[in-house]
């Protein structure tokens, strides 16, 4: 990764802030996510707009994937 730095208004910040705690993420992670949106996509890996946009926090959501992406267990 490469570290940068970006001004923000207050508003933009604290706006920025309150949103990254409702999803549950890092600033830097809805700024990252925010950028994936905005650029275009590369049209020989598409799939990577979607790189990293689900995270559970749970370490062992990988044997619970089901419930994590569907709301139930088949």
């Amino acid at each position: 990764m490469v570290r940068t730095q970006i001004s923000l208004t207050e508003e933009e910040y604290l706006a920025a802030k309150r949103e990254a705690r409702r999803l549950g993420i890092s600033l830097a992670e809805l700024l990252r996510r925010s950028l994936r949106h905005m650029l275009p996509v590369d049209e020989d890996r598409p799939w990577m707009r979607h790189a990293g946009m689900v995270e559970s926090g749970d370490a062992a959501s990988s044997q619970t994937i089901d419930e994590l992406v569907y709301g139930r267990k088949d």
